[in-house]
């Protein structure tokens, strides 16, 4: 049942391939009757690489500034690292200070009064 599927699916792509297209055919009978159905083919055509021209170039855009966030992934990773050693300094001197602060709370109520005005 597979094979015959795939069969088909081949075969199929074959005859869509195959298939002349009478685009901008200069021996399609429609076209060389008049110049009027020339130059609107032609307009037709033109347009439509106008509009893959623009889709083309904003995709490249996009991913233009996907390469650029690529390269400059390292730096953003070097100042999160920096913001990250800074926090742990900060938080390191904030510990030592509630250290400090705790120590003159328990001899203040120790009995050593000259920790209480801290």
């Amino acid at each position: 049942m597979k094979a015959s599927l795939v069969a088909s699916a081949v075969a199929l792509s074959v005859i869509a391939v195959s298939a002349p297209s009478l685009a901008d055919d200069p021996k399609d009978p429609l076209l060389s009757k008049s110049a009027e159905a020339r130059a609107r083919d032609k307009a037709i055509i033109r347009q439509l690489n106008i509009n893959e021209m623009q889709r083309v170039r904003a995709q490249e855009a996009q991913q233009a500034q996907g390469w650029q966030a690529y390269r400059e992934q390292p730096a953003r990773q070097a100042e999160y690292r920096a913001a990250l050693a800074d926090h742990a300094r900060e938080q390191a001197a904030y510990e030592q200070k509630m250290a400090a602060w705790r120590e003159a709370v328990r001899r203040c109520r120790a009995g050593e009064f000259s920790y209480c005005d801290n």
